[in-house]
């Protein structure tokens, strides 16, 4: 099984080419009014057209957003998954009618049985949500040894991911997430950063 790659807090159409180019398998689009990734439609109509004939899939990113907001977004633009970063219950969760990626703090246990049909993403367990803080990945290996499909995020760079990835034993995620770690100015991606995670990740797949 290929470990997914997701690169979130695409903010231009050439970084979404650029991820995709080195192997990434889904982008993050950020619709978090606070966050400083926030797209306009128009921006995130722009970076999912760049990437529409590619196999990449494009994941809309919200935080405890209303109805309208994700049906204002979802309906000018083609996404394959929605990702939901804030409080949103099971409930609500189940009335989307796309993929879910549900984001915890930390490996919860009992969070993660709040969500039987979405796929987890393990941010940090107090500063999650794009800030870049590195946590005990290896806290992570008992869900994944449940059955439980997770992607790992939160604090990754190239420079740790091999190590994050080898904290979790011989058992690898779904996937992983990255967004500060591969940022070079602007909240741009760099090109170089990416290439090098994505190698990284590779590396580490393929280690006994």
């Amino acid at each position: 099984m290929t470990l997914r790659i997701k690169i979130c807090g695409i903010t231009h159409p050439d970084d979404a080419l650029a991820a995709a180019e080195c192997g990434a398998e889904l982008l993050g689009l950020n619709f978090v009014p606070d966050s400083p990734r926030c797209l306009t439609l128009e921006q995130a109509d722009a970076i999912a057209a760049r990437v529409a004939d590619l196999p990449v899939e494009r994941v809309a990113v919200f935080r405890n957003a209303t109805w309208e907001e994700i049906e204002r977004v979802t309906r000018r633009i083609d996404f394959e998954r929605v990702q939901f970063h804030g409080d949103e219950s099971e409930e609500e969760v189940e009335l989307v009618d796309y993929p879910v990626i549900k984001a915890l703090r930390g490996a919860d246990r009992v969070a993660a049985e709040r969500y039987p049909g979405a796929l987890l993403l393990l941010d940090h367990p107090e500063q999650g949500g794009g800030q870049g803080k590195p946590w005990e990945y290896s806290e992570a290996a008992e869900l994944i040894a449940r059955g439980v499909d997770i992607i790992l995020s939160g604090g990754l760079t190239p420079g740790n991911v091999e190590q994050a990835l080898g904290a979790l034993g011989d058992i690898l995620p779904w996937g992983v997430d990255v967004a500060t770690g591969v940022e070079g100015d602007a909240l741009r991606k760099d090109a170089a950063k990416l290439r090098a995670f994505t190698e990284a990740v590779r590396r580490a797949e393929q280690s006994p």
